[in-house]
Order: C-alpha cells, then structure tokens, then sequence
C-alpha cells in the first residue's frame, strides 16, 4: 500500500528562517518558497533521494507529519479502514489529495495520491520570500 515517503511536513514558526539554516548549515537544496491563504510554507532536499522536507508556518502542533504516496487514495483508505485503522481528515497539497492517519501514540502519518503532480512541478523554483 504505502509506496514511498515523499515529504516530511514539519511545523514551523519561521519558515524562512528554517529555509535559511538548512540551506546554509546543512547544504540543502531550496525547492519552494510560497506565501498564499495567510500562510507560508517552503521545501528544502538534503539529497536528491530523499523526502521533501517542508516548513509550514500553518501545521499545529510540533510533530512532524510522515507523508507517504500511494497509487490509490480510496483503496488504501478502504483497506486501512477494512483492516480496523482510521483515518482523520482530508487535506490539499499541492502534489494531490491526502488523508491523516490515526494512530494511538503521538506519530502523525498521512497517505496522499499523487493527482496534482504538474501543479506540484509548476512552484519548483518560486521564491516569494
């Protein structure tokens, strides 16, 4: 079901800050940088490999979210919820459609389908701060 973890959507207070000591301290590769809805939210790669690693100034909370790709939303979903989990609620990000997971400890996980890849493609590169 799971494919591949895509991105680890982290809380932040300063996204450009996080932007900032990543790409300085740690060598990171800037991705995006976007402002819209009142918020910000930018993606740094440590690697060309890895997952995205997004600073979002909007995500509650101070854990980091896992988001992991599947080929099919409702059928991973379906099985999910066939097999005794649950799942919170649906969310939009750039790259497509996703859904939180719940689990009984702390961990934050979500599943999203990777529909909206050219949108996703289309901020590579965007700096509005």
């Amino acid at each position: 079901m799971f494919e591949k973890l895509d991105f680890i959507y982290q809380p932040s207070r300063n996204a450009a800050a996080d932007v900032g000591h990543y790409v300085h301290s740690f060598g990171a590769e800037p991705v995006f940088a976007i402002e819209r809805f009142g918020t910000r939210v930018a993606m740094v790669r440590l690697t060309a490999d890895s997952p995205g690693l997004l600073f979002a100034e909007h995500l509650a909370g101070d854990q980091a979210i896992l988001i992991f790709r599947v080929s099919n939303l409702e059928e991973a979903v379906a099985q999910i919820t066939a097999s005794g989990g649950h799942v919170g609620h649906r969310f939009e990000m750039p790259y497509g459609t996703g859904v939180q997971l719940i689990t009984p400890g702390p961990q934050r996980l979500a599943i999203y389908e990777a529909t909206h890849a050219e949108r996703g493609r289309s901020i590579t590169g965007r700096r509005d701060f």
